[in-house]
């Protein structure tokens, strides 16, 4: 015979929520304590999976500098159009600021393939940069547009800086079937009402060209390292018009964003003078604090170009090149710095001595670019322009280009080395002053010394700033346009598709060019660092250079008009699919221009609902899955929190345990009780089991 035993009910409803509410509370508790003691990550979030393992580490090129030929004395019998003597005269010359036959303002005594003064000793041990950004562009289809990529922000943006003729399209940036980024330029009209930044008014402008700009602005950032990328330039060698770059600039000036750039953009300066006090808005001279930044710290946007390309048909010695050994084509390479010097050189004339910087070296077809020193800056809202405005230097070399960088992949590199105040154990603790390096298919191009910038006595040094990098090809009647308008020629407007004196000033053979678009192409982009230099950070705002409160602040001049925000968060799938297996699964689908996949079946599914849409899978964002994930291992600065505003509370054990007790307690007081009460009821009219009588019609039925 079987004895019902006491059945205790479910408790109430209330009791349930409490209990599922402290269960949480504890699940949280227990997370944060485990956050807290987990090892920090030791490799940044940013490296694309499809990076091949020989790729995740480099190590420093050497630094050969430019060294006078071997004598050859069969190419002065057979040149009769040169004198012998009188190169034989230039050969002996001792070295001098002024143009030599050799395109290098420093060529070495003697002919030598020992390593410069700038080179590691050959006993010190070999330096290993790590990856910790890279950027293949394997996925086919992949877009830019604000909101789409976490690397990446292709602008959809007029551009009045520079005399721009294009507009700046999202849909000009995508990646193709080969597994390369492309940046398309076209002869196409845009017409836009918005705000000149530059004239500082509303105007309905139409742009004849299109062209792209990506930026990694407030994404992903770095301080020190390697940078290399993979590319083919743009266009024809021997036809001027197009402006590919590929460049770095401090993360407080967005560019094409003016109002962001005046007073900030090149300054690398944290010494303050009466000009640095003016002219630059934050300066060494700031004593109080604000929007987290350090006070008695210089701060500003320089600016390292990679290279900057100009194509055209001007051979060396002629025309603007008349006193330069490079000519057109060329890549400059650059560091863009303020405060610049005085008194400075003439564009177009080589520098008196003490007129421009020391310690630098330039490489093999290579010269100090003459023609382009530098830029005054004056700025209309400004009150006082005698204290106010401020030069700005260009330090660049021009390395000469041939048909070859046209249309091909050519490797381009730069090695970026901090400041140290304090130096290392290895240099007894001296100070060190940074440098700046330019390759070329690992051939040595250019090295800006810091010990050149603090020499000048200016108090510009190299950056120490977070920088982000740069992809565009713009079109600008100042580059590569011919320098003077021909004759009966306006050159007010510049269309391929009007009258003569809309197609007058351009250069020879660019239209033509420009009949089907032309294609900047990206093979990958990495960046490298040493682990063991803690100099060298991954991120938009470091300990020592804070740049997000400063933006949050200012906003409105990272933004355009309809903007909410500088940028949108990330669309992490919801982009329009089709269900046909051939065009979710087929990753070389190019019917259109916008994916109707989801990035192939290891990176998305097309959802069947109507309308149908992506969802993507770990690893994968964007609208149709085809942009990989990216972040900052570590958040050295992350949003403003109760501690940001001076509010210290208790540290993490003492919440745990205040928490584990505040559980107990309300358990003690009133979840015990109801528990208490409720099993009273639930046993009131029954007794022990041993000796008690069945009721009656339990009896009846024999159970």
């Amino acid at each position: 015979m079987h004895h019902q035993q006491p059945i205790i009910s479910n408790p109430p409803p209330i009791i349930s929520k409490m209990i599922s509410s402290l269960s949480s509370l504890f699940l949280l508790t227990t997370t944060a304590l485990l956050l807290t003691t987990a090892p920090a990550p030791t490799s940044a979030g940013w490296i694309d999976p499809d990076t091949p393992a020989c790729a995740r580490t480099v190590v420093p090129l050497p630094v050969v500098p430019n060294r006078p030929p071997p004598k050859d004395d069969s190419r002065k019998k057979n040149n009769s159009t040169d004198s012998s003597s009188s190169k034989k005269r230039r050969r002996n010359r001792p070295p001098t600021d002024t143009p030599t036959f050799y395109p290098t303002i420093e060529p070495s005594a003697l002919p030598s393939l020992a390593p410069s003064t700038a080179t590691a000793s050959p006993t010190a041990p070999q330096r290993v940069y790590d990856l910790v950004f890279s950027d293949e562009f394997n996925v086919p289809h992949r877009t830019f547009h604000d909101g789409h990529d976490p690397r990446w922000t292709a602008l959809e943006k007029n551009d009045y800086t520079n005399d721009a003729q294009h507009y700046y399209s999202g849909d000009n940036a995508y990646t193709d079937t080969e597994g390369n980024l492309v940046i398309k330029s076209e002869a196409s009209d845009t017409t836009i009402v918005g705000f000149n930044d530059v004239q500082y008014k509303k105007e309905r402008v139409t742009k004849h060209f299109k062209s792209a700009m990506l930026q990694s602005w407030n994404k992903f950032c770095f301080t020190g390292g390697v940078m290399e990328a993979e590319m083919a330039l743009p266009g024809k060698h021997d036809v001027g018009g197009l402006w590919p770059a590929f460049w770095l600039l401090g993360n407080l000036a967005r560019h094409t964003y003016v109002g962001s750039s005046e007073h900030v953009w090149p300054w690398s300066s944290s010494v303050c003078t009466e000009k640095s006090k003016t002219a630059q808005l934050i300066s060494a001279c700031d004593r109080v604090e604000h929007f987290g930044l350090h006070k008695g710290v210089g701060r500003g946007a320089p600016e390292i170009d990679i290279f900057e390309v100009q194509a055209g048909s001007i051979k060396a010695n002629t025309g603007n090149f008349l006193k330069m050994p490079v000519g057109q084509p060329f890549m400059s390479s650059s560091y863009q710095v303020a405060p610049g010097r005085l008194p400075r050189p003439g564009e177009g004339w080589w520098p008196a001595p003490g007129q421009w910087y020391n310690n630098l070296t330039g490489g093999m077809n290579t010269s100090v670019n003459i023609v382009f020193y530098g830029t005054y800056n004056h700025f209309r809202d400004d009150t006082n322009p005698a204290e106010q405005d401020y030069w700005s230097d260009a330090i660049s070399y021009n390395r000469q280009l041939n048909s070859s960088h046209f249309g091909n992949f050519h490797k381009y590199r730069m090695e970026w080395e901090v400041p140290d105040e304090v130096g290392t154990k290895e240099n007894n603790f001296t100070k060190t002053y940074g440098y700046i390096r330019w390759f070329l298919d690992d051939e040595f191009v250019l090295e800006v010394k810091g010990e050149g910038l603090n020499s000048s006595g200016t108090g510009a040094e190299i950056s120490s700033e977070p920088m982000y990098m740069l992809l565009n090809t713009a079109i600008s009647s100042q580059w590569g346009f011919p320098s003077k308008c021909p004759d009966m020629c306006p050159c007010k407007t510049y269309n391929c598709r009007g009258g003569f004196q809309e197609t007058c000033g351009f250069s020879e053979g660019f239209c033509n060019m420009l009949q089907t678009p032309v294609e900047y192409k990206v093979n990958w982009v990495r960046v490298y660092q040493d682990k063991n230099d803690p100099k060298q950070k991954v991120g938009c705002s470091t300990p020592e250079r804070p740049t997000r409160k400063f933006i949050e602040a200012h906003e409105k001049k990272y933004m355009q008009a309809g903007d909410e925000h500088p940028l949108k968060k990330i669309q992490n799938g919801g982009g329009p699919c089709t269900m046909s297996p051939s065009a979710n699964n087929n990753t070389n689908n190019t019917n259109s221009t916008l994916p109707k996949f989801c990035g192939g079946p290891t990176r998305g599914v097309c959802q069947p609902k109507s309308p149908s849409t992506c969802k993507c899978l770990d690893g994968w964002t964007g609208p149709h899955c085809t942009n990989p994930m990216g972040y900052d291992d570590i958040l050295w600065d992350p949003p403003e929190t109760l501690a940001d505003l001076g509010f210290r509370g208790p540290s993490l054990k003492l919440v745990s345990g205040g928490v584990v007790f505040l559980g107990l307690l309300v358990v003690g007081l009133f979840v015990a009780p109801m528990v208490f009460r409720q099993r009273r009821r639930a046993t009131v009219g029954y007794v022990p089991v041993r000796g008690a009588v069945a009721p009656e019609y339990e009896r009846k039925v024999g159970i």
